[in-house]
This record gives structure tokens, C-alpha cells and sequence, in this order.
């Protein structure tokens, strides 16, 4: 038996609203708190909190003096036209691509990595 579950998944950022914004719209995850502090979103069966950190310094990816501490993989169906949506959101590309006929990695507005992917298992979609 589990002793706990996975509730929230919480992202540091200067500015929390921005970044909430990015995410409510690549993700379509509903806000149900907002303040200058932070943000939170919610999904089907999760929570995404956005929280204000004076001195956030973004990850530097793939390689750097600030590694990155974590990242999301978002199930997708078409990846080219996923990157070109969330690119129109607000991410940015990062040069270095591992594997970009599986994944794409990109950088949300406030430098965390995320991976756009097709799922492995054939039953589930983005």
C-alpha cells in the first residue's frame, strides 16, 4: 500500500503569474488560486503550484552552473505540431535536442525543461 500519492507538482519562478498563464493554457488546467506569491492549477487527478522565488535562477540545459532539478513529460500526439503550439505559448527551443523524433525538449518562460513525448504505450494519448 502506498503512503502517499502524488497531489501537486510545484515549480519555482519570478514571476508566478506569468508562468501560471503559460501553463493554464498549454495544459488546459483550470486556476483556482492566484496571488503575487503564486499560483495554482489544477488537473484531472493533479495540481500544479507556480511559487514566487526572489532570486529564481533558471536551470541551464542540457549542461551548467544551474542544473535542472526537474521537468515534466507531456504526452503528446503530434509532436511537431505540439512544439509549434507550446512555441506560440511562450517556450523556447533549446539548441540541444537528444532524441527529436521521440521528444522534444523546450523551456517554459521561466527556463524549466520539459519534454514534449509520445507515449511509449500506444493506449495513451496526449
Amino acid at each position: 500500500m502506498a503512503i502517499a500519492r502524488l497531489g501537486a507538482i510545484s515549480l519555482d519562478s519570478d514571476d508566478p503569474a506569468g508562468l501560471g498563464d503559460f501553463y493554464h493554457r498549454l495544459l488546459e488546467l483550470e486556476i483556482v488560486y492566484k496571488s503575487d506569491d503564486a499560483v495554482v492549477l489544477r488537473g484531472k487527478s493533479l495540481y500544479l503550484t507556480i511559487e514566487r522565488i526572489q532570486d529564481h535562477r533558471p536551470p541551464v540545459w542540457p549542461e551548467g552552473i544551474v542544473p535542472k532539478q526537474m521537468h515534466l513529460d507531456l504526452f503528446v500526439n503530434d509532436l511537431n505540431e505540439s512544439e509549434a503550439a507550446a512555441l506560440a505559448l511562450g517556450a523556447r527551443k533549446p539548441e540541444y535536442q537528444p532524441s527529436p523524433d521521440r521528444w522534444r525538449v523546450l523551456l517554459d518562460p521561466s527556463g524549466h525543461p520539459f519534454c514534449l513525448t509520445l507515449p511509449m504505450d500506444p493506449g495513451v494519448s496526449g
